[in-house]
């Protein structure tokens, strides 16, 4: 159960994330990247940051690769326009929740026709 200090910082962990990454990094492996959710530890020294990208898990991989590198800056950037005591330290993982409800959809999707191709049968 997060608190409500927790979801606040979370908050405007993701906000200024989002925005640095938008207006300030470079690095053209993440120009397709979005924060999905940031996740604080009760005592605010870890924040985990849940990312996708367009493109296979190369980009994946590459995104992860320059978040990390640039992790000081961000880290530093952050603690400056949050303004919280202690910098959190940043993970970055790959957030595969969206990639599983595709998934979902996927399979969904071929049991509606499976379903459609059998009642055609059936029919005929």
């Amino acid at each position: 159960m997060n608190t409500r200090r927790q979801r606040r910082v979370s908050e405007a962990i993701h906000r200024e994330l989002s925005l640095l990454l938008m207006r300030e990094v470079r690095d053209p492996r993440l120009s397709d990247i979005t924060i999905t959710d940031v996740r604080v530890t009760p005592d605010l020294l870890i924040a985990r940051i849940y990312f996708t990208v367009l493109g296979d898990t190369d980009a994946e991989q590459e995104a992860l690769a320059a978040l990390e590198h640039a992790g000081g800056f961000l880290r530093t950037q952050l603690v400056a326009q949050v303004r919280l005591r202690f910098a959190p330290e940043l993970t970055f993982e790959v957030d595969k929740s969206v990639a599983y409800g595709r998934r979902i959809e996927e399979l969904l999707d071929q049991i509606a026709k499976d379903s459609r191709a059998q009642d055609g049968s059936e029919s005929a």
